[in-house]
């Protein structure tokens, strides 16, 4: 019996045709893909013309390790012989394990637990959640991003993606990002949460002053208001840290997280922390699927590697040469971002161009605008890979020069 590796290569002879069957097939929500990716071994993947790419967006900073890790593939093999699904009316060791893992990650005792699929819905999670506090008022910030349900959409901050399908939630309000004053004039006592990302990502990972996060924590406390921040893309050590706002000595009270959790399966995780933690009473949320035994232990095996691996340590070196070699392009006009998510911003609006180009020597990065690239490797992305796609960069960054 053919494998579904040798289906593909003898069923799709081209990126065009698995075009075709993509257009025919899936609705038009992302357009047609140009390419059919097949395989994948760490930050390396390959299409079905067997043509290969350096993976430098890593699933949208999902492939927290890559491709076919060894030992995600060995945990979630073992744990798909033991037990696959269970839903959320009982227990199993892998759902109590990595709860009690991302509890010490907080370096708080009281901190709980919510286990979903995605950020989008770890983020509605913390809407329920802030509204069982009494309150309804919704703080969020300009340019933000939290996913496209309807309650995550309503507190994204991004006019094109909310005006098809208003009306969205009521009691929403937008602040500028890294904005103190605008801040102070938009929290109260009426707010019932503040959401907030360390590092705004879709939005072309725009990094605030450092002391924003701590100032909003203080503004929020003065209020008695949630503080919760949407870690779902600087969360699993991306940034060199765990969460991403460590660096500002805080304690949020809720944390969102996805991508990089699950090791490249849907998982995501609202954790509260403090008195909100005991908002959550039976019957007040739920998902089937949430804090699945395989996802689990994808989850497990991926802290693993990235503690012994002391990946995030290496995270802060990497992020030092890229920002270094990048910047010495003239058409770089600068490169923002944390760990091993970085934002190139362009001196000419080319930026979808330029990943066009990328992508036609062989790397695979994201335009998040007209001007900036995103990228987010693997952390396991080697030394020799990072020089790779510096020099690829370098010599597409050259075709626009004059």
């Amino acid at each position: 019996m053919a494998t579904l590796e040798h289906w593909y290569w003898l069923n799709m002879k081209n990126n065009l045709e698995a075009g075709e069957l993509w257009a025919s097939g899936l609705q038009n929500n992302y357009g047609t893909p140009s390419i059919s990716l097949v395989k994948g071994i760490g930050a390396s993947v390959w299409d079905v013309e067997g043509n290969e790419y350096l993976d430098f967006l890593g699933g949208i900073a999902t492939n927290i390790l890559g491709h076919a890790h060894p030992k995600i593939v060995s945990a979630i093999t073992q744990q798909a012989k033991e037990l696959g699904h269970v839903s959320n009316l009982y227990s199993h060791p892998r759902v109590l394990e990595l709860a009690e893992k991302l509890k010490s990650m907080t370096g708080q005792e009281s901190a709980k637990v919510f286990f979903c699929n995605s950020g989008a819905e770890a983020n509605e999670a913390a809407l329920k959640l802030s509204r069982l506090t009494g309150r309804k008022r919704i703080v969020s910030t300009v340019g933000s991003f939290h996913g496209r349900t309807f309650g995550a959409l309503s507190i994204t901050g991004q006019v094109s993606k909310q005006k098809p399908f208003k009306p969205l939630l009521k009691n929403v309000v937008f602040m500028p990002y890294d904005d103190l004053n605008k801040a102070k004039r938009a929290i109260n006592k009426r707010t019932a949460m503040v959401i907030v990302e360390p590092i705004q990502g879709e939005n072309g990972v725009v990094v605030p002053e450092l002391g924003y996060l701590k100032a909003l924590r203080e503004l929020t406390t003065k209020h008695g208001v949630l503080l919760a921040l949407d870690c779902v893309q600087t969360g699993m050590g991306r940034t060199g840290e765990w969460f991403g706002y460590e660096n500002e000595g805080i304690v949020p009270d809720v944390i969102t997280l996805a991508k990089g959790l699950g090791g490249g399966l849907p998982l995501g995780a609202m954790i509260a922390i403090g008195e909100c933690a005991s908002l959550f009473t039976p019957g007040s949320h739920g998902s089937t699927f949430g804090g699945n035994p395989i996802a689990c232990a994808s989850a497990l095996a991926a802290i693993s590697v990235l503690e012994s691996e002391e990946l995030l340590a290496r995270n802060k070196s990497l992020e030092l040469t890229l920002k270094l070699e990048l910047s010495k392009n003239p058409i770089v006009s600068s490169v923002r971002g944390s760990g091993l998510l970085l934002g190139i911003v362009l001196k000419n609006e080319v930026a979808k161009d330029f990943v066009a180009k990328l992508q036609n020597v062989g790397v695979l990065a994201n335009a998040t605008s007209d001007s900036v690239i995103r990228i987010a490797p693997p952390l396991v992305v080697t030394d020799e890979q990072i020089n790779e796609f510096i020099e690829k960069f370098r010599k597409v960054a050259q075709t626009y020069e004059r």
